[in-house]
């Protein structure tokens, strides 16, 4: 069976994901499109708005066979470290073809890109060296890095799915055999486009509608199954966990919080400063941000506080990585089966007690998830992957 990966978070499913699932089966002509999933919390470090389980099904019951989670080491990263994960565990798994959107709209060549990184990148880190600590955040930085290598292309490193999919470019290039790249230009509504079009919307616009009550507006855009549930199950944001979070800026010494994964330069003097005034999530980020420490970055520093995550359990899980199941079609249960004996990695389809060492931060991150709202289901121990017909 010929397979298809897509790297994706569906924060929530959308039509415009719909149209992604559809669309990669079409380009790469596979029989089995696979979804490469965050769990609980995001690449831009925010708690996802309804959990990983409705997630996965949602995905299945539209264009998705097989659902993998991306553990919480990559899911909640730079794009580089992002990329690495989801084409590492589609690498292990076979997969033929990989599928990304993007907002880019010049012609570009991804998997020649890939390659000129592969051979290119002693050059393209001196390059980076000469710049770096400029004052300039880190995406304006890799901007000025490759307007040297590619000046005749327009590079914009603020713009998310193209940083994604130059990432998924570069990883896949190391290895020895690529998977095929097929960029997918996004219709319509952009990344961080507010707008409700006819048919399509961005993530952000339908969580802002969401979160206002709004959901009449946005249901056009949502397949039906999706609507039912943003209406019906509990959603979250950050504000839910502000409480938490304040609390565990407050109450951690400065020697504490510097054991925090990422916890550089000092920020954490920052970071309770601005913990000391601010009544929200919202306004704590808009007291701490500089030009240098971007919201998304302050954002992914406020989730490793919240889950007190640590460089060793980023590493170990690095080192130990694995394919945790989240669900399955019929026919994504067959592919499994045929790549079963060939994994490299291992296959998680529940997670018991004797695992609880090796995936102690996704379950750590799990549940904290569930401390956003007392209806949310438990999220680690007892579950089994969805299976849809």
């Amino acid at each position: 069976m010929r397979s298809c990966g897509i790297i994706v978070e569906y924060n929530p499913f959308h039509n415009g994901h719909q149209y992604h699932a559809e669309m990669a089966r079409k380009l790469s002509g596979a029989d089995i499109v696979i979804a490469v999933m965050s769990g609980n919390f995001l690449q831009r470090g925010e708690p996802a708005i309804i959990d990983k389980w409705t997630r996965a099904k949602e995905a299945l019951n539209h264009g998705v066979d097989l659902v993998i989670e991306l553990p919480f080491a990559y899911a909640v990263q730079s794009a580089d470290y992002f990329a690495s994960g989801g084409v590492k565990l589609l690498q292990d798994l076979q997969c033929d073809d990989l599928c990304f959107g993007t907002d880019n709209q010049s012609e570009l060549d991804y998997e020649l890109f890939g390659n000129f990184v592969h051979n290119h990148q002693k050059e393209i880190d001196q390059a980076y060296q000469e710049i770096k600590n400029n004052g300039m955040s880190y995406p304006q930085q890799m901007t000025e890095v490759f307007r040297k290598f590619y000046p005749n292309d327009a590079f914009d490193f603020s713009s998310p799915n193209h940083i994604l999919g130059l990432s998924y470019a570069k990883e896949n290039a190391t290895y020895e055999k690529p998977m095929t790249l097929y960029p997918l230009k996004r219709e319509a509504a952009g990344y961080h486009d507010t707008k409700i079009y006819q048919h399509f919307a961005s993530a952000t616009a339908i969580r802002n509608a969401v979160f206002s009550e709004e959901l009449d507006q946005v249901k056009r855009v949502l397949p039906t199954q999706v609507a039912i549930d943003l209406s019906s199950s509990p959603t979250v944001s950050w504000e839910e966990y502000w409480p938490l979070l304040k609390y565990k800026v407050l109450s951690s010494s400065l020697v504490e919080l510097r054991e925090i994964y990422q916890m550089k330069e000092g920020i954490e003097y920052r970071l309770q400063e601005a913990a000391k005034i601010a009544d929200s999530f919202h306004q704590f980020i808009e007291q701490a941000k500089t030009k240098r420490y971007t919201w998304t970055r302050l954002q992914r520093l406020a989730t490793y506080i919240l889950v007190n995550v640590k460089q060793c359990e980023i590493e170990s899980v690095r080192q130990n990585n694995y394919i945790h199941v989240l669900g399955f079609t019929e026919q994504g249960q067959r592919f499994l089966k045929e790549k079963k004996k060939n994994l490299s990695l291992p296959l998680i389809t529940k997670i018991s007690k004797n695992l609880s060492t090796q995936l102690a931060l996704d379950i750590r991150s799990n549940q904290l998830y569930q401390l956003g709202s007392d209806r949310i289901l438990e999220q680690s121990f007892g579950r089994f992957p969805i299976r849809v017909s």
